[in-house]
């Protein structure tokens, strides 16, 4: 007799074949090596209506195979896992991949779709958690402003296409790209700052939207950093007019991106419709608090990223060590 394993499509074949023949279950099973009882039970799970059927067998093997690792793989300790994570506005393919080395962690992994899934299986069942899927609403639209606004204008501004090519490469730390996130009718707004390597975000709210203000809020958010800053690169808005002070007290260099050409800040873009998430448009930011502010950049800074290697902002801007499951 063969040593156990689980019957194969040939197999169920010769399975097929034999009884077509009027064999009997225990000359199948020492035909193929097998116990009897592996017969008995192939036969008894997987006959279908019309009787037994080799590939109709085969099909029914594989699903029952599928839905038992579902069945291991989606403990109670898992979906607790998961949904966790959902409260904090991971998406599923975040929260796949971050199983892989979350010291934290020491069950089976899931993929992405199977987390997936489970969202819609606890919807069906008016449960909320589709509500955390970032999702439909959240993507900023480009800014647009008047003839008003001084882009191009801005006083001894130093254009990217001086920029140190490193930074365009992100290799290093400390090369930021500043923008902001303007409340309901222009009355405040979040100076929002996020480091090209590590994404690491940097929120701090104004509410006058002056570029005193704005230049304030950079060097406090900036200056008590742990580590060297290189860059600045903003757009050509007039709330950066200030440049040269944030310059000299951080001792950076600040560039400005080509008017309208938003894609040469891309990342700060994205950064800002993640933060759009939490603040929608129309909000008013002035009555934002500290608080309220922390956790947003917490949820930003505590998120793994698919381009980090599903590492979080935090972990590689503070160089913390490489994380294994």
């Amino acid at each position: 007799m063969r040593e156990y394993s689980q019957l194969t499509d040939e197999d169920r074949i010769e399975i097929y074949a034999m009884k077509q023949a009027g064999k009997e279950q225990n000359i199948i099973a020492k035909a193929l090596g097998v116990a009897a009882s592996t017969i008995s039970r192939e036969l008894k799970r997987n006959t279908g209506l019309c009787g037994y059927r080799p590939k109709q067998a085969q099909q029914k093997a594989l699903q029952r195979r599928l839905n038992a690792r579902k069945a291991v793989k989606m403990t109670p300790e898992t979906i607790a896992y998961i949904e966790s994570k959902l409260a904090e506005e991971h998406s599923p393919e975040q929260i796949s991949e971050r199983m892989k080395i979350d010291p934290e962690w020491s069950g089976p992994t899931v993929s992405h779709e199977r987390i997936y899934q489970h969202i819609w299986q606890d919807k069906a069942s008016d449960g909320l958690l589709y509500k955390k899927l970032r999702i439909g609403g959240t993507k900023q639209r480009r800014k647009r402003r008047n003839s008003r606004d001084m882009r191009g204008t801005i006083k001894n501004r130093v254009g990217i296409d001086q920029r140190p090519e490193i930074v365009e490469k992100k290799i290093r730390i400390g090369d930021w790209e500043g923008d902001t996130v303007v409340g309901q009718n222009h009355q405040g707004a979040l100076v929002t700052l996020v480091d090209r390597k590590s994404k690491l975000t940097l929120i701090g709210k104004v509410n006058r939207y002056t570029a005193k203000a704005v230049e304030k809020t950079i060097i406090s958010l900036m200056d008590l950093l742990p580590r060297r800053s290189y860059t600045l690169t903003v757009d050509n808005g007039k709330e950066f007019a200030s440049h040269e002070s944030v310059a000299d007290a951080l001792r950076i260099k600040v560039y400005f991106a080509d008017p309208y050409c938003s894609w040469q800040r891309g990342l700060n873009e994205n950064t800002n419709g993640l933060i759009r998430q939490y603040v929608p448009k129309g909000s008013d930011i002035r009555i934002l608090t500290e608080e309220q502010i922390e956790h947003i950049m917490d949820r930003l800074n505590n998120r793994p990223r698919k381009t980090l290697g599903y590492l979080t902002p935090n972990e590689v801007f503070y160089k913390r060590k490489k994380l294994t499951g």
